[in-house]
């Protein structure tokens, strides 16, 4: 994984868990990789990873099994999708409006762009 230094490893990891969650290679119910797997596959210090792991146990997304790891929660995804859009509509939301009005982009421009790409897609 390529790490961007405009957010924190941590918070990086949390999107990288959230895509797994999103995209269905991490199933509810099942155990998930541990601390020292995630930081050796991503070459991270192990305590980063475990500040991610803290957030998504914090946030009811991953749970604990003494002496077997970490599993899914069964509403992980629930919880992810409701996380992500959060974060869509607080941070992300207003710096594409500003940039839109910077460009003199209008809501009508954008949704005729995205019909044209679907419809090519």
């Amino acid at each position: 994984m390529e790490f961007n230094d405009s957010k924190p490893i941590y918070r990086q990891i949390i999107d990288l868990c959230f895509e797994n969650v999103l995209s269905g290679r991490w199933r509810p119910d099942e155990r998930i990789p541990s601390v020292r797997e995630l930081a050796i596959a991503l070459a991270v210090n192990s305590h980063t990873v475990l500040k991610a792991m803290d957030y998504l146990q914090a946030h009811d997304i991953i749970f604990p099994r003494r002496g077997m790891g970490y599993y899914l929660s069964a509403d992980a995804r629930i919880k992810v999708e409701e996380a992500r859009r959060q974060d869509f509509f607080e941070n992300r939301l207003e710096s594409m409006f500003r940039e839109m009005d910077m460009l003199g982009i209008s809501i009508d421009e954008i949704l005729a762009h995205w019909q044209t790409r679907t419809e090519n897609s």
